[in-house]
């Protein structure tokens, strides 16, 4: 009783407007079509409130996102984005398929593990003035990788012609590497991909301008 009466609420996502790994997690909610409520916890404001106490007692990795869901918390995007898949209707974000739920993983671990944390605020923050830099770098260098992946695997989407969770992870990022002044012209596979999935209700709804949290003069 105690689990039936915990899938009934709302699901709670601890974000920041502009954080990535926040942003994927929207964007599933939107495709799924399962309405949430938000908590922000500015990254910047106070030292950064994933400092506090408070939510640290709800994600001790003091890092967004953290979802209170089903009576659980989960933290890391991926985890949640493949549990509310085995546990709600929608589309499905993961493919039956085994191989193409294979090239899946791999792009959304390509993404989530091996470009987005070197250019993440916390590393950032370390690098001052040399930030823009160092975050091209690596966002070129992993988009050197991505493209000729995705070459092979995109029809539509990331994988095929369906909407998966690579699609989730590639969107954000192409975000972070626009802020970064990457040159996007080099990879016209992931700029074609980029360009389809921002035309996506649930990647418009979900983008960094149109949060509760979203400074006043970044709103669309």
């Amino acid at each position: 009783m105690h689990l039936s009466l915990a899938s009934l609420a709302k699901p709670i996502l601890y974000g920041y407007f502009r954080s990535s790994c926040s942003w994927r997690v929207r964007i599933a909610f939107a495709l799924k079509g399962i309405e949430y409520d938000q908590v922000p916890v500015n990254l910047i404001q106070d030292g950064g409130q994933q400092h506090t106490k408070q939510f640290e007692s709800v994600n001790p990795m003091k890092q967004v996102p953290a979802v209170k869901i089903d009576g659980i918390t989960l933290c890391q995007s991926l985890a949640v984005i493949q549990y509310i898949d085995e546990t709600r209707p929608g589309p499905r974000l993961l493919p039956a398929d085994p191989k193409t739920r294979a090239q899946v993983r791999m792009i959304s671990d390509l993404i989530a593990s091996g470009i987005q944390p070197v250019q993440n605020l916390s590393v950032l923050q370390k690098k001052g003035s040399e930030k823009e830099q160092w975050a091209q770098h690596f966002i070129n260098q992993g988009f050197q990788a991505l493209e000729p992946i995705l070459k092979q695997t995109a029809g539509k989407y990331c994988v095929g012609d369906e909407i998966s969770m690579a699609d989730t992870c590639l969107v954000p990022q192409v975000y972070n590497a626009e802020r970064f002044k990457v040159d996007l012209e080099q990879f016209p596979t992931i700029k074609r991909l980029n360009q389809t999935l921002l035309e996506m209700e649930a990647f418009k709804v979900s983008h960094p301008s149109r949060q509760p949290d979203t400074p006043p003069e970044l709103l669309a």
